[in-house]
């Protein structure tokens, strides 16, 4: 039973693996925010390795496991690090209005029943 529950639980933490490179690809080309995309990844590639962790539990599984944990947090970090001192340096210029989204993407973003 455990080296069916293996190899089950390596097929489908192969197949998560796969899922968060194209989800992460298809959040980057939608939403063009790198650090969305990033997270995304990282969490799904979590996941794949918590399955792993469900039908093999060795040392080597379990290492792999924390060091893409600890990237994950590292980069989470450091992306929240960046974000805060980039908001703290960017200056809004008072002669024009901000605008909430690019004007190209505006089609894209209103309903249909309004144009």
């Amino acid at each position: 039973m455990s080296s069916t529950l293996a190899a089950v639980t390596g097929t489908m933490s192969q197949v998560v693996a796969a899922i968060a490179l194209v989800s992460g690809g298809l959040a980057l080309a939608v939403t063009r925010r790198p650090a969305l995309a990033l997270g995304i990844l990282l969490d799904l590639l979590v996941a794949a390795g918590l399955l792993r962790l469900v039908g093999d539990p060795g040392w080597r599984t379990i290492a792999t496991v924390a060091i893409v944990v600890a990237i994950r947090h590292l980069v989470t970090y450091g992306l929240r690090l960046g974000a805060r001192s980039w908001k703290e340096t960017r200056k809004r210029r008072p002669d024009r209005p901000r605008q909430r989204y690019d004007d190209s993407a505006r089609h894209l973003l209103r309903p249909a029943w309004r144009r």
